[in-house]
């Protein structure tokens, strides 16, 4: 048997979560590509996959053969597009890990016409908000929001957005409409990941430590609470967009937002991407390029 035998199908059954989603994106039978990833495990001498009559799992050893056999295949795949240029097909599974208003509004969107403009990809979105290993867990890119961390992860912005601080009629009227961001200190405040709110000053930015007891981590949910006049909501426009434009709530302390914000797409830093995931990439940053100026960022 060849090296490289049974390797394309293993890679294949992982990313597709079965033998026969797998066996349909090969255009083989399923029977095959069972035989085919029986016979490296043999070769091999250890379990890669762990089967069950619903579904596949890998394996720690599979994990990591899968982990450094993926490279591997997305160098041979980069070399065969090399060959034969942008008439290659994008054909596989991408996964996406996103979170929040936006990605849900839309970079959801933005994935969708790409997966019409490319009838053999496989999009799976997660909406998680955990800080994912998008290595370990097997993920393509990511979309984050905020500053980023430093980090090996290669970053590319996607546009930039405006945090908005705005409370309700009824709530400013009784508390009254604060003037300058340390008077939150003072108010009730409705609390997303962080109380320590970053606001922008002629001379530097500055944290204002604020408390409430309204605390979510969901962008509709804090609008919600801003709209009942539970207390001041800072967040990005996306997640009030709606109330603002029905007067449900008002702005506050426009002088004072952070503009430094952007929503970044990042991936591995990997030395061969695959062709799907560097279409989607490309796409999803000219995408939101063009249409910067119309978004409730």
């Amino acid at each position: 048997m060849g090296i490289w035998d049974g390797v394309s199908e293993f890679v294949t059954v992982v990313d597709a979560g079965s033998f026969s989603a797998a066996a349909k994106r090969l255009g083989v039978s399923t029977s095959y590509v069972s035989r085919q990833v029986a016979a490296l495990e043999e070769r091999l001498g250890i379990r890669l996959l762990a089967r069950s009559t619903r579904k596949v799992r890998m394996t720690d050893a599979g994990a990591e053969y899968y982990r450094r056999c993926s490279e591997l295949v997305a160098g041979l795949e980069e070399a065969n597009q090399v060959v034969v240029g942008e008439t290659a097909e994008v054909v596989g599974r991408i996964r996406v890990s996103a979170a929040g208003a936006f990605a849900e509004r839309y970079v959801a969107l933005a994935l969708a016409e790409f997966a019409r403009q490319h009838p053999q990809v496989h999009i799976d979105i997660d909406f998680n908000t955990r800080n994912i290993d998008l290595i370990d867990e097997g993920f393509d890119f990511a979309i984050r929001y905020g500053v980023l961390q430093d980090s090996s992860l290669i970053a590319r912005k996607l546009t930039g957005r405006t945090l908005v601080a705005c409370a309700s009629p009824d709530y400013l009227r009784a508390w009254g409409k604060p003037i300058e961001p340390e008077e939150l200190r003072d108010h009730a405040c409705l609390i997303a990941n962080t109380d320590r709110w970053r606001f922008s000053y002629p001379n530097g930015e500055r944290f204002i430590r604020v408390s409430g007891a309204w605390r979510s981590n969901n962008g509709p949910a804090l609008a919600a609470a801003a709209v009942m006049g539970l207390g001041i909501a800072y967040s990005p426009r996306v997640n009030l967009a709606e109330a603002l434009e029905a007067g449900q709530v008002l702005p506050i302390l426009q002088d004072f937002w952070d503009r430094d914000r952007s929503t970044w797409i990042v991936y591995p830093n990997r030395q061969h991407l695959p062709l799907r995931v560097r279409r989607a990439i490309d796409f999803l940053v000219d995408y939101f390029r063009q249409r910067q100026e119309t978004l409730a960022v």
